[in-house]
């Protein structure tokens, strides 16, 4: 009987969705959450290299199934953002449209590899169902304080009533700004406004006027992890700095404790330590130095001193332009240039005087050519040292001074540091400057509060209306606060879309949304027309998987204490920063307040590698019409200065040469453009690279399905190598796959017949089977998914070479094949006279008796002389071998008369211990 994977894959499609196979519920067995990294429907569908974590979670979910665990393999999709916002804005639909048509692409795409998600919990962020809970955690945040003597956030109602009786004069927490400090009578002095001014200093989710990463072009404040180089990484627009009123989560409030959850997650070293130095913790000096013309009672300025031991080279200082100093009216709008080519800088009249220099100026200038410190919003320059400094100095005629010697080991021009080394120079400097009161050491961190406000219409809106510029939650019971559906939601001027929409205002009275044109600032109030950034869905998106039909709360108790948190994570590891870092902040939160029971969402994080592609490039003279082919580059011609452009590789025919007459066709643009050949062909160059749908390299799933089956893709993407592993995808090198499958295939059929053997296996079949199902589970555990599709390979070839069709030997080959290939098995275990799934039975257990170690017997020899022979295991270490052999009794007693000298191991083959 022919492999027919078609026929097969598609039976056994149907058969899942309609006896809701995978769908997973709350029971006695022990329970495990597997959980992919939530996709983005932003695109035409998925490609190969997206497939590869997909698989590799459902392999591990259909194995942990056989392995007697209930297991939770869930999916939905990010729906709501910036990159579904964009797709749509170049398709000219709107986002609800193409939400719903590329999730039912992704959807497909999925459902035709045959992963086994539960389906029964499908989850947008974009439907008011889910963000009515993403809105009221959001009001939680906002109505919560940061107490750091508890480490805990607490509501804002017990920082209320210790204002009432003790102001704030006891009070360790979080804040905006701690230096404002005031009793309990004048807090009762406070009128209304005056009292939310200051609680807004301390809450969670606040109010800021802050220099953010503007986008014009796509009309939005981005965050950091979302621009490389200057440039948007969506859309790869230019980006720069603006002070602008935004909402931001305080997240720096959970600095220590993102640092010490790290132990308690299972993951690489990699990861966690790209996690640290986002968090960036360290122990630093800050000085507080005298300004010499005071500022609106500024009469002092605090700065961190990076490198202490050069103190005495300081010649200025800059003022980022969010500095307390710096007047609130003036407005810097500077693009970001990450290589900082343009100096610029603006001398604010204003010094500080040196601490060590008697009556030495130092300048205050304000620029952000040298990025500052985000905890003092100000640098100080060392020219003589750093390179940035130096052309600062030079651009404005500052003096440079020289600290280091030249081969950059000793203080000089430095007073009393003069000749010490830069260590030794550093621990004396700081002891002065602490014991003089000049400084003190603190411990910083890095990261920033979270800029939550996104001028853009395709996002959460937040639930914040404002009374006389105050802001105030919509009522929780009046959730969700729904997005309007508008048809201009294009970004314009700076302004957020629902400022354009006309029904967009508060009826306090009457608690609900009225037009705008109603808006009389007594009973009917503008509403926030900025919405949430994509991260606020995606940050909880894992706790609502486990009760996702629940509209009563967020979740259950029940099923929160039964599904706790994640066990595995599986996705790329360009989230190690951004997303990771906000769902563990999050998460703590809500453990804060008491509605979770885990302090850390993802228990296990396993990042894969990339597929990667050949790309194809070919070459066009800048400002001309013209491509040169790829080999002619270096050849002598007439054209100095070209431009790469990617090409689809389906234009590529064979040996790199592109199919002119296609590439043409499909960019009419350069329908007349002149093709100089290279011995009568146009070549381009090739590369190997991340596959992205940018340099059209990327291969569809579907393709490669129906080539050569689903199954037969599953375990190449699994053979290809390690997981964790980057590894180039290679057509040519499926067809071995599929030739496995069919030899697989064949053990159960003869003369196109399914013929299966009810005699008993010999010895020699029921090693092969019972090593094999040992060794896979080993490897299984580890994830060590390519050795053990070779496993399978080695254990299908022995049993050809036998001829063994035994069913006590391919029934369970069967269910270990199942995880990889679980088309193909289950038409094989209903063959087999099989009622249920495969998933639904154990994972076969392997008999001790038929494990035979390989084992090597070592003779002992002491001083050349035969003692005594030892069996040993052929992979045992060398040094466990040695250790035995010394503590042997035989041994032991020997030494009691002589002194060891050296121990001679030959491995494999003998060990002579040599006496004196």
């Amino acid at each position: 009987m022919e492999y027919n994977f078609r026929e097969i894959e598609k039976r056994w499609q149907i058969y899942w969705k309609k006896h809701n196979v995978f769908h997973s519920k709350r029971n006695k067995k022990r329970k495990y959450y597997i959980l992919n990294m939530f996709p983005y429907p932003s695109g035409t569908g998925l490609h190969v290299g997206h497939c590869l974590g997909y698989i590799a979670s459902d392999v591990y979910a259909r194995y942990k199934r056989t392995k007697k665990y209930n297991v939770l393999n869930p999916i939905g999709f990010d729906s709501f953002g910036l990159p579904a916002e964009q797709y749509a804005i170049q398709t000219g639909k709107h986002p609800y449209d193409t939400t719903l048509e590329n999730s039912r692409i992704y959807k497909e795409q999925i459902n035709k590899i045959g992963i086994s998600f539960d389906w029964s919990r499908e989850l947008y962020t974009s439907n008011p169902n889910y963000y009515h809970w993403t809105q009221w955690m959001f009001i939680q945040i906002f109505n919560s304080w940061y107490d750091k003597n508890d480490e805990q956030a607490k509501p804002i109602n017990l920082l209320i009533e210790e204002f009432n009786k003790n102001g704030n004069y006891f009070i360790n927490a979080s804040s905006t700004t701690s230096k404002y400090k005031f009793d309990s009578k004048t807090w009762k002095k406070f009128n209304f406004y005056e009292k939310e001014s200051v609680l807004l200093n301390y809450r969670l989710a606040f109010l800021y006027n802050n220099t953010v990463n503007w986008c014009p072009a796509l009309g939005t404040v981005l965050a950091n992890d979302e621009i490389k180089n200057g440039r948007s990484e969506r859309g790869d627009f230019p980006v720069y700095e603006k002070k602008m009123l935004q909402w931001h989560i305080r997240i720096s409030a959970y600095a220590e404790r993102l640092i010490k959850g790290l132990h308690f997650i299972n993951c690489s070293q990699s990861l966690k330590k790209l996690q640290y130095n986002w968090i960036g913790k360290s122990k630093e000096i800050y000085v507080l130095l005298k300004i010499i013309y005071p500022i609106n009672d500024i009469h002092q300025i605090e700065l961190l001193i990076s490198h202490p031991e050069m103190i005495f080279g300081i010649t200025f200082i800059i003022l980022s332009p969010d500095h307390p100093l710096v007047s609130s009216t003036r407005d810097f709008t500077v693009p970001i240039d990450e290589n900082k080519k343009n100096i610029y800088g603006i001398f604010t009249g204003n010094y500080v005087f040196h601490p060590f220099i008697r009556n030495k100026k130092i300048p205050i200038y304000i620029s952000n050519f040298i990025s500052v410190n985000h905890n003092t919003q100000s640098i100080i320059g060392i020219p003589g040292y750093e390179e940035k400094s130096k052309k600062f100095a030079e651009k404005f005629g500052i003096e440079i001074i020289k600290v280091l010697d030249f081969n950059k080991k000793y203080i000089i021009n430095s007073n009393f540091l003069n000749g010490l080394t830069r260590k030794e120079a550093k621990e004396k400097i700081i002891k002065i400057l602490v014991k003089n009161k000049i400084g003190k050491l603190k411990i910083s961190y890095k990261i920033r509060d979270a800029i939550f406000s996104r001028q853009r219409y395709w996002g959460e809106p937040i639930p914040i209306y404002f009374k006389n510029k105050i802001p105030k939650t919509i009522p929780i019971d009046k959730l969700p606060l729904l997005l309007p559906k508008i048809d201009n939601f294009y970004p314009k001027d700076g302004k957020p879309p629902l400022a354009r929409t006309k029904n967009w205002a508060w009826d306090e009275k009457n608690m609900k949304i009225v037009p705008n044109i109603l808006i009389d600032h007594k009973y009917i109030f503008p509403i926030e027309t900025s919405t949430m950034p994509s991260w606020a869905g995606s940050s909880w998106y894992y706790l609502r998987y486990m009760d996702v039909h629940n509209n009563q709360f967020f979740i259950d108790k029940k099923k929160e204490n039964y599904w706790k948190n994640v066990d595995l994570y599986i996705g790329g590891s360009e989230h190690s920063t951004g997303h990771l870092i906000y769902a563990r902040f999050w998460h703590k939160f809500l453990l804060d307040r008491g509605w979770i029971t885990t302090e850390e969402p993802f228990k296990k994080i396993l990042n894969q590698g990339m597929i990667l592609s050949y790309s194809a490039i070919i070459l066009k003279v800048v400002g001309d019409d013209i491509f040169l082919s790829y080999g002619l580059r270096n050849k002598k011609h007439a054209y100095s200065s070209f431009q790469e452009i990617y090409v689809d590789l389906s234009f590529i025919k064979k040996n790199n040469e592109l199919d002119i007459f296609k590439f043409k066709k499909y960019r009419p643009e350069f329908y007349s453009s002149v093709f100089i050949l290279e011995k009568g062909s146009f070549f381009c160059k090739r590369k190997l690279e991340k596959m992205s749908k940018s340099k059209y390299n990327v291969i569809n799933p579907n393709d490669i399905c129906a080539k050569y089956g689903s199954d037969t893709f599953r375990m190449y993407e699994m053979f290809l190598g390690p997981i964790n592993q980057s590894k180039p995808w290679d057509e040519n090198k499926i067809n071995g796959i599929k030739k496995f499958l069919i030899k697989f295939w064949c053990l159960f059929h003869k003369n196109n017949e399914f013929q299966i053997s009810e005699i008993a296996p010999t010895f020699q079949e029921f090693k092969i089977l019972h090593n094999t199902i040992k060794k896979i589970q080993n490897k299984m555990n580890f994830f060590y998914w390519n050795t053990s599709i070779s496993l399978l390979m080695i254990m299908t070839n022995q049993l050809t070479e036998l001829k063994c069709n035994k069913r006590k030997i391919l029934e369970p080959f069967v269910q270990l094949i199942a995880p990889f290939a679980p088309h193909i098995s289950e038409e094989l275990w209903y063959k087999l006279g099989k009622k249920k799934s495969v998933i639904f039975y154990n994972f076969p257990v392997f008999n001790p008796k038929y494990i035979i170690k390989n084992e090597i017997t070592y003779p002992i020899m002491f001083n050349g002389k035969l003692k005594f022979l030892e069996k040993f295991d052929s992979s045992a270490p060398i040094e466990k071998i040695k250790n035995k052999i010394l503590n042997h009794p035989k041994t032991k007693f020997f030494l009691k008369k002589n002194t060891l000298q050296k121990v001679i191991l030959i491995p494999k083959k003998i060990i002579n211990i040599l006496f004196k």
